[in-house]
């Protein structure tokens, strides 16, 4: 990493708070998240979106990982890539075959047609926003998804697209 971080043995305070909360879901301290450890404030914004996201009623942990993962391949971010691979291949029980099929054609994730038709929307916005029309969203509506879902989802696809400019900018070392 070309900027200073805050190890997990040097933290204090809230950084501190936050790589515990990190230790406990990982059993560590992944070196994208300690990229943060120079803003401690935007550190924990990002927990809170990320905990909102986790929570999240509508957006399944599958296709959150799967809309990470999309992104990051466009972006040629490798460490967001590895991670979000690894979540797949370890809690969604995804084979290394199955992400590659999917990374060469994303209609092809195992997801439900509704939850699908929101990774497709996703990828669209995030690649060429100007082309997303009504026909997109009433697409989504007819899927049954809410306003409220249309936009988080596509904002966690925007989000992802910042955390890789800074992991690529910064030089985040791929620990996965």
């Amino acid at each position: 990493m070309i900027v200073q971080t805050v190890s997990p043995e040097q933290a204090t305070g809230q950084v501190a708070h936050l790589y515990a909360q990190l230790e406990q879901r990982f059993g560590r301290v992944p070196q994208g998240f300690q990229l943060y450890s120079a803003s401690p404030d935007l550190m924990a914004q990002l927990f809170e979106q990320t905990g909102y996201y986790l929570q999240h009623p509508n957006l399944g942990f599958a296709l959150q990982a799967l809309i990470r993962l999309l992104v990051s391949e466009e972006n040629k971010c490798t460490y967001c890539i590895s991670f979000n691979e690894q979540l797949l291949m370890e809690q969604c029980g995804y084979s290394i075959e199955q992400i590659t099929a999917i990374k060469q054609d994303p209609a092809l994730a195992p997801l439900a047609d509704k939850e699908r038709a929101m990774l497709l929307f996703v990828l669209k916005g995030v690649a060429s926003a100007h082309t997303i029309g009504e026909a997109d969203i009433e697409t989504l509506r007819g899927h049954g998804w809410s306003e409220r879902d249309i936009v988080d989802g596509l904002y966690h696809g925007a989000r992802n697209v910042a955390v890789d400019i800074m992991f690529n900018a910064f030089k985040v070392e791929n620990d996965i």
